[in-house]
């Protein structure tokens, strides 16, 4: 697999400082930003271990389930189709006002700010399941003590490296854009928006402060670590086990019970084979609903130059 230019930009030294300043002042994490970084993970975590004593003495009410659903599937597209193919690997040209929606809906998700996450996520690619590799279960080794370590490391483990990758040097597209710069330094602002709609909205709904703790709940907290766990599966479980149908110079594989809640993304054996394509479930009944919004957009004038797989380039990767 060549690596294509949008995951391994060239060095950016004429960048003005103040650019940098606007998404991060530099390349090491400090222990104020560990802690806060700990609660955003530990606090929802907790509060899903917690749905089931929760659920049995209140109950999960319909307004509460339509609630976390729109919101888990509208940030978990915002990921997928917008920080993932759109902004990381270049799969499809936008216009402007879907841009700027796609970056805020990806926020909404409360993985990190946009810039820190396409550099991270390039990297990988560059790397993948070799040295420098941010996330790779692989990292400790085969043997099974080696792996398991491996699996938390990229699951939770490297979110708290101290060492950080250069946004300067992965992602200096996006440090260039004054927009998009602005939106992941405002990630602060995202992660408010996206905790408070759901009990704002179940409060007005059941005309309640119980309607908007029970949305709170679920719709914000259980919602957001469900979420979380299902993206970094991908990091861990998908580089772990799953089948390998395609040629990738890694262990990427297809974890097709993934599928629905990852929008696609857990068909991530083809996307190591072919980074840049719209589509990651190039296979009959691989369910890919990232790739079908992109159709929509396409379809709808807003998505242009969409790189779709034809069959000649899925038989090129295949392994047999």
């Amino acid at each position: 697999m060549t690596i294509q230019a949008s995951e391994a930009p060239p060095e950016a030294d004429a960048i003005a400082a103040t650019q940098l300043s606007a998404t991060r002042g530099g390349e090491k994490q400090g222990l104020a930003e560990r802690i806060t970084l700990g609660l955003f993970i530990g606090v929802p975590f907790l509060a899903l271990l917690a749905v089931v004593p929760v659920a049995w003495g209140w109950g999960l009410g319909w307004t509460d389930l339509a609630i976390a659903t729109v919101m888990y599937f509208v940030a978990c597209h915002g990921i997928t189709v917008g920080f993932h193919r759109y902004f990381t690997h270049g799969s499809f040209k936008a216009k402007r006002p879907l841009v700027i929606a796609m970056a805020i809906a990806g926020s909404l998700a409360i993985e990190g700010p946009l810039v820190r996450w396409v550099a991270d996520h390039r990297k990988h690619h560059r790397f993948s399941d070799k040295e420098g590799d941010p996330h790779s279960p692989w990292r400790y080794g085969e043997s099974v003590p080696a792996l398991l370590k491996g699996l938390w490391w990229a699951h939770m483990g490297w979110l708290f490296d101290e060492e950080q990758t250069s946004q300067l040097k992965y992602a200096p597209d996006l440090v260039k854009d004054p927009a998009i710069r602005t939106i992941s330094r405002l990630f602060w602002v995202w992660t408010l928006v996206s905790m408070l709609i759901p009990p704002l909205v179940g409060g007005l709904v059941s005309m309640s402060w119980q309607g908007a703790l029970t949305a709170f709940f679920w719709g914000s907290l259980v919602r957001v670590a469900l979420l979380h766990h299902v993206t970094w599966s991908i990091n861990s479980i998908c580089h772990a086990i799953g089948s390998r149908p395609f040629k990738s110079r890694d262990k990427s594989g297809n974890v097709w019970w993934l599928a629905v809640l990852s929008c696609g993304e857990s068909w991530h054996n083809l996307h190591h084979a072919d980074p840049t394509s719209a589509r990651h479930g190039v296979l009959r009944g691989q369910i890919d609903s990232s790739a079908r919004l992109i159709r929509w957009f396409e379809q709808a004038g807003w998505a242009k130059d969409v790189r779709w797989p034809d069959a000649e380039r899925i038989a090129a990767r295949r392994t047999a």
